[in-house]
């Protein structure tokens, strides 16, 4: 692979919004994917997502120049993670599904395999429980999405290993991302910022104060958000920021955590935002 890209071998857990769009970076810069889910319809919607984002990558300038695509192999086994230097856990944030994952992902793979969870509020200790050996699981929330956001929060649980530390910190460089350590909590930094930011949003919509609109664009006009809270939620997937609001809730007790009922009754109708073509907003077609 090159003397400027020491040998990573990734596995990819989830084959979803975040498990395809790691999978665009890793590929793009020229490490090898084994992504694992359950169905091949799953994993063949994956590929033409991975397809689409690279050409994304690519025009946005933000993949290396030169460098050759990593390989991207599906599987619908847990054991074709086995050869794997690093596994990373990208699946939705029920702390069951993960903890179903992580117990066999880590019954397969090798002792000195980096194991990542790619969790958005299950603190990294609650999860090290799940797994063989608790040192080698650390936190890594990417940002969505992930080929184009340079930061990531690194999530460093109480038992995660020196050795550790170092792998992942050498995977991220690999892949051009920068880190930022932080202690292990509940929502760590950006969602425990962001999800009740989002949450309150939804409550002014639902209250008649403002249309998703005006509350974005204030937000945006006024405080310089990017794409302001409500079309980050939609970005986010309506289904998974009620999960992890629930998480927050149910772990810190903040009332400004518990799901607002616009929230939820935009997921029972399927309105899941960008990924099923509305949420808040209305985008046509389903996203890839």
């Amino acid at each position: 692979m090159g003397t400027d890209l020491p040998d990573h071998r990734l596995a990819i857990v989830g084959a979803g919004v975040m498990g395809t769009n790691i999978a665009t970076l890793a590929t793009g810069h020229g490490v090898p994917v084994v992504l694992v889910d359950v169905a091949d319809a799953v994993l063949d919607r994956a590929r033409t997502a991975i397809a689409g984002k690279l050409r994304h990558a690519q025009l946005m300038g933000v993949l290396p120049p030169g460098r050759p695509h990593g390989t991207l192999t599906t599987s619908t086994s847990l054991d074709d993670a086995a050869g794997a230097t690093t596994v990373i856990e990208a699946v939705t944030e029920l702390p069951e599904t993960k903890a179903k994952v992580l117990a066999g992902v880590s019954a397969v793979v090798q002792p000195g395999t980096t194991l990542i969870s790619n969790t958005s509020c299950i603190p990294v200790d609650e999860m090290a429980d799940w797994v063989v050996r608790p040192g080698e699981l650390v936190g890594v929330h990417f940002m969505n999405p992930s080929y184009l956001i340079k930061m990531v929060e690194v999530i460093r649980g109480p038992r995660t290993g020196e050795a550790t530390m170092a792998a992942v910190t050498g995977l991220l460089t690999a892949l051009g991302r920068e880190a930022l350590v932080i202690r292990d909590s509940p929502g760590f930094v950006i969602n425990r910022l962001l999800h009740p930011l989002i949450n309150t949003a939804a409550m002014l919509v639902e209250e008649g104060v403002a249309t998703a609109e005006v509350v974005d664009g204030l937000l945006e006009g006024c405080l310089g958000h990017a794409t302001g809270p409500l079309r980050t939620g939609d970005l986010i997937g309506l289904d998974n920021l009620v999960d992890s609001l629930n998480v927050l809730y149910e772990r810190r007790g903040d009332e400004s955590c518990r799901p607002c009922e616009l929230l939820l009754a935009k997921v029972r109708d399927g309105d899941l935002g960008r990924k099923t073509g509305r949420g808040f907003y209305d985008y046509g077609k389903v996203a890839s």
